[in-house]
């Protein structure tokens, strides 16, 4: 089965069929959607401007980040599963997509990113960390989740 039959098989699924015909599935899970997105650029950009030395300067980056952590996994708990309703209700318009197929891929490498190389660097010891690096890390994080959030709203203008 190739991907665009795998597609057309979730989009025109018969629970699918159902929920697309609902007046109110698509606003309400997008809107949760974007709630939950609109949480994850709080929660990321707190920690990513502290890195860039924007504020909140008086607050330990290892503290900032672990509280900021907490509501970044909420919000992807969130996000996630409605973003995966969402592409399902649609997925042969998505397939077509550039717009989707760059936010997919931003979003894969941005969760990497975050959960390997920003962890890393956020809850170092800043004294033996260079803030070249945090402030790179933030660069990178920042950018990432930008073409994340791009990608997202260019889906709506196919």
């Amino acid at each position: 089965m190739s991907l665009l039959e795998f597609c057309e098989w979730i989009q025109f699924s018969s629970p699918l069929v159902a929920l697309r015909g609902s007046t109110w599935f698509f606003p309400v899970v997008a809107t949760i959607h974007l709630m939950g997105l609109a949480v994850i650029g709080g929660a990321v950009l707190v920690v990513d401007l502290r890195l860039l030395g924007l504020g909140l300067r008086h607050q330990p980056v290892a503290q900032l980040a672990r509280d900021a952590e907490r509501w970044l996994l909420l919000s992807l708990l969130i996000s996630l599963p409605t973003g995966i309703l969402l592409f399902m209700c649609f997925a042969t318009k998505y397939y077509y997509l550039t717009a989707f197929w760059v936010k997919v891929t931003a979003l894969l490498l941005v969760l990497v990113f975050t959960f390997s190389v920003r962890r890393r660097v956020t809850l170092a010891d800043e004294t033996r960390m260079s803030p070249i690096w945090g402030k790179l890390v933030a660069l990178v994080s920042l950018s990432l989740w930008t073409s994340v959030a791009l990608g997202g709203r260019l889906i709506g203008f196919p």
